[in-house]
């Protein structure tokens, strides 16, 4: 098999060639068909989140064909199509677990971070967290589906029921949101950098009512913005949007700080939410929604010895929507 790997933080990837590793209990082997990247994918080559494992051959949005299975392995079958999202396990056993909140486990591993995940032609991944795919779900757009989709999803259910609803960051996440929203029939407000008319031309394309830089204020009041950039600068600036009683909620694994703001920004009664990780019940939930109502997914594919520029492209804000490497 071939692999790419972060060595150490800060480090490009580099291309490797491995034995295809034997599914252990509980795991199945998986023949890697896509893999989206994302932002997520940046803090692990960069050495952001602490959580991380070194070596490691990042990437959780994946999707393939099961290979072979594990000692253990129910519900599954050689052949069949499985997506493989950022949680990879969960103790099943601590105070979150027991509270139906696996994704605050104490003990998770995470694909691509903590365990190796899909930028490669194969990977083992723990059976229990996998997600059954239709066959009708396109390999290449349904990657970012995986996490672009589902922590976009677990975070518009935090954002609450209120008709406008801010997106901070318009790339792969915001572009799929962006649609959920507009069908149900909220108003959607899009946040870019300063003169990224470009960006702002695409969420109007995908039914937003108002696109603008994010030091820009909107013509109407928010009930909600979720941030997706990592920008830590753009909460107190959202915060200044949000009606009283709305919500910020903060949908990135890591941000820069925060910095100080007038607690009359904050009163009100306004909330500063974060969001952390996702559970398998996100998951079912959200691939329900799209097979009843389907988003379109935009994306840019590279080649898998290509990961290095996908993530360069993503860095600089070259791409509208999601990269996906094919394999």
């Amino acid at each position: 098999m071939r692999a790419m790997v972060v060595r150490a933080p800060g480090e490009p990837l580099v291309e490797k060639t491995r034995a295809v590793p034997e599914p252990g209990r509980g795991e199945i082997l998986i023949e890697v068909s896509a893999c989206g990247v994302c932002r997520t994918d940046l803090h692990v080559a960069d050495g952001d989140l602490t959580q991380t494992r070194y070596p490691v051959v990042p990437g959780h949005e994946v999707i393939g064909r099961v290979l072979a299975l594990g000692e253990g392995v129910d519900g599954w079958s050689v052949g069949e199509k499985v997506g493989v999202p950022w949680l990879g396990s969960a103790c099943g056993h601590c105070p979150y677990c027991a509270m139906q909140r696996e994704n605050l486990c104490d003990t998770p591993t995470f694909t691509g971070c903590s365990r190796d995940g899909g930028f490669a032609t194969h990977l083992t991944a723990d059976a229990a967290f996998c997600l059954h795919l239709p066959e009708s779900l396109d390999d290449i757009s349904g990657t970012p589906l995986l996490c672009a989709g589902l922590i976009g999803y677990r975070s518009y259910r935090m954002a609450g029921e209120g008709r406008r609803l801010g997106l901070y960051g318009f790339g792969a996440a915001a572009h799929i949101l962006a649609q959920v929203a507009a069908g149900d029939g909220r108003e959607v407000y899009a946040f870019t950098r300063p003169g990224d008319t470009r960006s702002q031309e695409f969420a109007r394309s995908l039914g937003a009512v108002w696109a603008g830089a994010s030091n820009e204020a909107p013509p109407a009041e928010l009930d909600a913005a979720i941030l997706f950039a990592p920008v830590g600068a753009l909460v107190p600036e959202s915060l200044k949007r949000v009606r009283k009683g709305g919500r910020v909620v903060c949908a990135g694994i890591h941000m820069s700080d925060i910095p100080g703001f007038p607690y009359a920004d904050l009163w009100g009664e306004r909330e500063i939410l974060s969001v952390a990780n996702l559970t398998r019940e996100d998951g079912h939930e959200f691939f329900a929604r799209v097979a009843r109502a389907p988003v379109s997914v935009h994306t840019r594919t590279y080649p898998l010895a290509s990961a290095n520029a996908a993530l360069d492209d993503l860095r600089q804000g070259e791409l509208d929507g999601a990269a996906v490497l094919v394999p």
